[in-house]
């Protein structure tokens, strides 16, 4: 008999991913939690839910600190507080591999393992991290919590940093030889691994990765010549300029700094 699943976040790109992957093997229905109707349903028919509605991490203005802690960290609280007493069985949040915070600065290691204590830079990590920490004091012997914190998903129509490290590529024909690490994870191996934590009814932290780690300079030369076949010339020269702009600018320390789950 197939396990009945709810997906929070009609919009979610790991949500929607998931339920087309996996629709031969769970019985799926979303819903959106953009108002309060969600309050209303009857959550006893479903064995899981998996909860990816969110704020993503697009912004670090002070303004929506409040913003991201109701919704990011709250409302997942009350969405979980409401599955357990309406009898739901298992819980599945999608975190992120941000509470332990942004990249190490390029030339420097930051290796990641399961006792690695969290360390959010930004309200938006902290939001997650709160979130987890709330949900886990709903867990008993009749509801399990999974905690999934991915690093970056890529694939087609992935949002966040992958699609603009393609849009990058378009016009690389000069890129930084910079031998940089990240742990990535494929939308498909993403899938995976969220679909065999609910058919085996697991439960704690996850730390998903593919089988080998991301490098920005290398990603940009295959890319262009397998897909756009073209030529890319990387060189050291720009390594010592990139280095000191990537003190000063987020984006350019998680292109070319080093972030990775111990393979």
């Amino acid at each position: 008999m197939k396990k009945k699943i709810l997906i929070t976040g009609l919009n979610s790109y790991i949500g929607n991913s998931f339920a087309e992957y996996c629709v031969s093997d769970f019985e799926i229905n979303k819903i959106s939690l953009k108002n309060d109707n969600w309050k209303s349903l009857n959550f006893l028919k479903y064995d899981c839910i998996l909860h990816v509605a969110g704020i993503a991490h697009t912004s670090k203005d002070p303004k929506l600190k409040e913003k991201y802690y109701r919704i990011n960290t709250q409302l997942t609280y009350n969405l979980a507080k409401q599955a357990k007493d309406q009898g739901v069985r298992q819980f599945v949040f999608l975190s992120s591999i941000i509470v332990y915070g942004d990249s190490a600065q390029i030339g420097q290691q930051k290796v990641i393992t399961k006792d690695t204590e969290p360390k959010p830079d930004d309200f938006y990590g902290d939001s997650k991290l709160q979130a987890e920490i709330k949900l886990n004091t709903l867990i008993s012997d009749d509801f399990s919590i999974a905690i999934i914190r991915p690093p970056m998903v890529y694939g087609e129509g992935s949002k966040g940093n992958y699609p603009k490290l393609v849009k990058l590529a378009k016009y690389a024909f000069i890129f930084p030889d910079i031998k940089n690490q990240r742990s990535v994870i494929s939308i498909e191996n993403l899938s995976k691994e969220i679909a065999e934590i609910i058919i085996q009814s697991k439960n704690g932290i996850f730390l998903p990765q593919d089988s080998e780690y991301f490098c920005t300079s290398k990603f940009i030369r295959d890319y262009r010549k397998n897909i756009l076949s073209k030529n890319t010339y990387l060189t050291v020269l720009f390594n010592p300029i990139i280095r000191l702009i990537a003190k000063k600018v987020d984006f350019v320390n998680k292109v070319f700094g080093n972030l990775t789950y111990k393979l």
